[in-house]
């Protein structure tokens, strides 16, 4: 059956109150989209389901009252504190980075496929990570390739929703999303996290700040070593000591050397379809493209590369485009005055 067909379906029995039938076709319409390898709907779908029966279990099957109405208010509340819900084909192939960034985040992937003989010998599981260091040199990459690696749903917060002016919310928040996380067995990934440390700046005092940072610590004392919580910071000087101090892993980004900005190049341009058209100037692009992170030299290229397009594609679309060595080093050297500027 196809998935318009599932739809309708759905459509029919819920107006038609058949339950039964109805998680039926939810779970077709669940394996046909993960077939379809549309797994970030699958996902969404399952999350959906699972709520709905772990809702029909505190309240009864046809109970209707003020305990349903405030479980799917949270709900509701919960979704508000979360920017998107994702699975993630990233693997380390996709990832450019310092050899021993590579080595640190493949242990913890181990720590995780190895789970089984660490809990025979009740050994720890390490599942608090601390992504730091430069912006733009992988940070949030790091983490789609450990969700991909994983093969595990992350949750990416909504920090700005999660961070409230009412005395006590933060606090309340970070609850409710650290008890979804725990519940769907996933990944929390909290960019920015400094800003739990800055919650003083959302007039409060400096008392409030002390409760959240509380908070999390007992939630990172309390979370499920299955449940895995990211977080990614480019100021991690205004990260309070005793939350660095939680964390199984920190791994720090630096800026890309020659070597790794050849990589990304070779990476960027894998799939044989661009070429520069002055190949022997490369080598003095490179070492001028030091300084600057993976994200603006690779912003640069991708630049360069549809500008020369369009030039070439004038006269005819060539299979095999010429990226003009020329454009894409102008776009580095504004890259660098932008960055100088900041």
């Amino acid at each position: 059956m196809g998935q318009t067909e599932l739809i309708k379906d759905i459509a029919k029995y819920g107006l038609e109150n058949d339950q039964e039938k109805l998680l039926s076709v939810l779970n077709e319409l669940i394996e046909h989209s993960k077939k379809s390898r549309r797994l970030n709907f699958a996902l969404q779908l399952q999350s959906i389901l699972k709520d709905s029966i772990k809702l029909q279990k505190t309240s009864g099957l046809t109970k209707v009252g003020s305990e349903a109405y405030f479980q799917k208010a949270e709900d509701r509340e919960v979704n508000d504190l979360i920017i998107e819900k994702l699975t993630s084909d990233y693997t380390f192939e996709n990832l450019i980075c310092d050899e021993k960034v590579k080595n640190q985040l493949e242990y913890f992937i181990q720590e995780h496929h190895s789970s089984e003989i660490l809990n025979k010998y009740s050994l720890p599981i390490a599942n608090k990570v601390l992504l730091h260091g430069h912006s733009g040199c992988g940070k949030t990459l790091a983490s789609y390739v450990l969700a991909g690696e994983l093969d595990k749903m992350m949750i990416v917060v909504n920090l700005g929703a999660i961070v409230s002016s009412r005395l006590g919310e933060t606090s309340k928040n970070l609850a409710k999303l650290f008890r979804k996380a725990a519940y769907e067995d996933s990944i929390i990934f909290i960019d920015e996290f400094d800003s739990l440390g800055k919650v003083r700046d959302y007039n409060q005092d400096h008392g409030e700040m002390k409760r959240v940072v509380n908070t999390i610590l007992q939630l990172f004392d309390y979370l499920p070593q299955s449940t895995i919580v990211i977080a990614a910071t480019n100021q991690v000087d205004m990260v309070d000591d005793a939350l660095l101090r939680r964390f199984d892993l920190s791994v720090m980004f630096d800026l890309p050397d020659y070597e790794q900005i050849k990589a990304l190049i070779e990476l960027t341009l894998k799939n044989g379809h661009f070429k520069f058209n002055r190949p022997k100037e490369l080598q003095k692009v490179i070492k001028n493209s030091v300084g600057l992170s993976y994200y603006s030299i690779q912003k640069a290229l991708i630049t360069a590369i549809k500008r020369s397009l369009f030039i070439q594609a004038k006269k005819k679309i060539p299979e095999i485009a010429l990226i003009n060595v020329e454009i894409w080093e102008q776009l580095l050297k504004e890259e660098k005055n932008n960055t100088l500027k900041k």
